[in-house]
């Protein structure tokens, strides 16, 4: 009785600002909203005359972020509006990431899928004209498995042991020069290592081109990947396990191999099937050093070699439906290779993750 008669004494603004905090929009709100907006983006640019949909999403996502805004306010308060326009943001982002990613997969399967065949999968170019239908890619096929395995042969020991260096024992100029030296050449353009293998490796020492020669460019640009992931994953492991392991006598160097490395496999070897997804795609490195080929050469030591990029940037350079065709497929594979190998790191990951009892 007496909370009542209080509650009737208190101002009428009062009550009404108690009131708002603690309305809530109901749960089907937001997605009214979206709706709402995407109709009045769709109908804004058709009015305006816009022929591009990307226009209509961009006008779209403003819409609804700003109707969130103003609704929220009006029955939650300005505070909760602030985090509702911080998750209409974050979700409007999101969309706009998924959608070219999500376009660009649909057609690439919806244009590959015509010719991606066992045939396709299983012959070369050999004997084929390539303004001709027929064919297949498995030269190249081979030919980026090998590259890019020799290539994660040269740079995942050399950046494993640089981490290692960097993290047990790194701390002077030494390691300040290599950690600047990493850092220069993660951001370094892959034409830039293939001209430096072309200069060293074919015009001075008198090589030609080979898949190898591929390979030692594809490593300069997978090591500081491998460096940086391996130093991250090193930094992981508890000081508290180096410590009792030097604690019980146990050299460092065998603190390490025996403690430190079993501890952080899964992140170190996520890392190399990410920078060997990384490399796998590029095409100028492979383009002034394998120069390419319509046949099948097992040898990435000697001759010319085909790889998966090269193929499809020769084959939409010819312009007739069937060589189209083929890129398509080139890109559908390639795209099936890279994702393969992303799940594959995934996998090894969630397998030496460690396991947390309840």
């Amino acid at each position: 009785m007496s909370q009542t008669i209080q509650d009737r004494r208190r101002p009428a603004a009062v009550q009404r600002v108690n009131h708002l905090s603690h309305a809530r929009l109901p749960r089907w709100a937001q997605p009214a909203i979206a709706v709402a907006s995407i109709a009045a983006g769709c109908g804004i640019g058709l009015a305006a005359g816009w022929h591009s949909k990307v226009q209509w999403g961009l006008l779209a996502a403003m819409i609804f972020v700003l109707a969130s805004f103003v609704i929220t306010t009006r029955v939650e308060g300005a505070r909760q509006a602030k985090d509702r326009v911080a998750t209409s943001v974050i979700w409007v982002s999101f969309i706009l990431a998924i959608v070219p990613l999500l376009s660009l997969s649909w057609v690439t399967i919806s244009k590959g899928i015509e010719v991606l065949d066992p045939y396709f999968l299983t012959h070369s170019m050999n004997g084929v004209l390539d303004a001709a239908p027929g064919g297949g890619l498995y030269h190249a096929l081979l030919g980026t498995i090998e590259q890019v395995a020799l290539a994660a042969l040269i740079a995942a020991p050399i950046g494993l042991l640089t981490a290692i260096y960097l993290v047990e024992y790194g701390g002077g100029t030494l390691a300040k020069a290599i950690t600047f030296f990493v850092d220069v050449m993660t951001g370094i353009p892959s034409i830039v290592a293939g001209l430096f293998i072309l200069a060293t490796w074919n015009l001075m020492l008198g090589f030609g081109p080979s898949g190898f020669a591929g390979s030692l460019a594809l490593a300069i640009l997978m090591m500081p990947v491998v460096v940086r992931s391996t130093e991250e994953m090193l930094k992981l492991v508890p000081n508290e396990l180096r410590e009792a392991s030097l604690a019980l006598g146990v050299p460092k160097w065998r603190t390490i191999l025996k403690v430190v490395l079993p501890t952080a496999i899964g992140g170190i070897t996520t890392g190399v099937m990410l920078a060997v997804a990384r490399i796998t795609g590029e095409t100028a490195p492979v383009l002034l050093l394998v120069f390419g080929t319509k046949l099948i050469n097992p040898n990435p030591f000697e001759g010319a070699q085909a790889s998966l990029p090269l193929y499809v940037y020769e084959q939409y350079a010819v312009g007739t439906d069937a060589s189209i065709a083929r890129a398509w497929a080139g890109a559908l594979v390639l795209i099936a290779f890279v994702m393969l190998l992303n799940l594959v790191a995934r996998g090894i990951a969630r397998w030496k993750a460690p396991k947390t009892g309840r």
